[in-house]
């Protein structure tokens, strides 16, 4: 009895130990885990910071009077009696929080010089109707691509992707002399057609719509279901969240668009924020800021609005949801 008594205190002991050993570690290991998670958060932030900071510089001093914002960055606009930029001697003052917020910047733009709502405007004239009709050409040519597979059409879908890794500039002088051609220069046309019929919606949505199971397409074939069904009911709501999310990154990339109004516009009246802001001269650097942040909000109201989207458009690996 004496013998199994002690035994059991050994048992009893050794396990003691052992759950002590098993704590010990998980402590370290959450300990380890905490670190590393903290040390990426505060990596992450650092970075969120200096991406930010540019927005937020701007958005401050589009409230700082003219005379403040030339004592802060007089240096960085300043110019030459030649022209030229002058060297900056001096530290430029980052300012964030202005001396006296002033709305005359917001005044000037927004009711004393209707110049720059009409270049506003003008961005969204030519932009809109890119991003919609781009993604309609894109659902049509995905789903045929998704469909009918064959050697042409593997060929055909190769040199879509060509056509999309080429920069712009390449294609440029193409789209020139097409334009001259069907007598389009000058007009929205010049920059709607080449925007419209672009291969990167085409070839993001083909990749996207390939995920969904061939299954699911012949199975909706057996009860009966046409192309325009198959196509209605099955493709369209399965990639609802890669076209939002194509969408955006569409209306991003041609809000930004200044290579293609300079060369395909030569009326300046016609031509969006994104040029005229490179042209607000250093008399008007207060207005810049102002301008700046005008333009700045429809992107990024259109990413807060379609973020979920954008997200599940980029990790959906396709399926029937449940």
């Amino acid at each position: 009895m004496a013998v199994r008594k002690s035994a059991g205190r050994l048992d009893n002991l050794s396990e003691e130990r052992f759950d002590k050993k098993v704590k010990r570690k998980k402590k370290i290991k959450n300990t380890r885990q905490f670190v590393r998670i903290s040390f990426a958060t505060m990596f992450a932030a650092c970075f969120a910071v200096l991406f930010l900071m540019p927005i937020v510089l701007t958005l401050t001093n589009s409230f700082m009077s003219a005379s403040e914002i030339s004592a802060n960055y007089g240096q960085v606009f300043a110019t030459s009696d030649t022209g030229g930029k002058v060297y900056i001697s001096e530290r430029v003052n980052l300012k964030f929080i202005p001396d006296m917020v002033s709305f005359s910047q917001y005044a000037t733009v927004l009711l004393k010089s209707p110049e720059y709502l009409l270049k506003f405007w003008n961005s969204v004239i030519l932009v809109v109707p890119i991003v919609g009709f781009q993604i309609l050409v894109a659902m049509g040519a995905s789903y045929g691509f998704t469909r009918y597979r064959g050697r042409i059409k593997e060929m055909i879908f190769f040199l879509y992707i060509i056509l999309m890794l080429m920069p712009y500039q390449v294609t440029l002088v193409p789209n020139y002399l097409v334009s001259d051609w069907l007598h389009i220069l000058d007009t929205n046309w010049a920059i709607w057609l080449p925007g419209i019929f672009s291969p990167f919606a085409v070839f993001l949505l083909t990749k996207y719509m390939r995920r969904i199971p061939v299954s699911v397409m012949e199975a909706a074939q057996i009860d009966g279901a046409g192309e325009w069904q198959i196509f209605r009911k099955i493709c369209m709501p399965l990639c609802k969240g890669a076209m939002c999310s194509i969408a955006i990154l569409i209306f991003i990339d041609y809000w930004n668009m200044v290579e293609q109004p300079l060369i395909l516009l030569s009326d300046a009246e016609k031509h969006p924020l994104s040029v005229f802001l490179s042209k607000i001269n250093a008399g008007e650097i207060g207005l810049a800021f102002a301008v700046a942040t005008i333009y700045m909000v429809p992107p990024i109201l259109v990413f807060l609005y379609g973020e979920d989207y954008l997200v599940e458009g980029i990790t959906y690996q396709g399926g029937i949801k449940g």
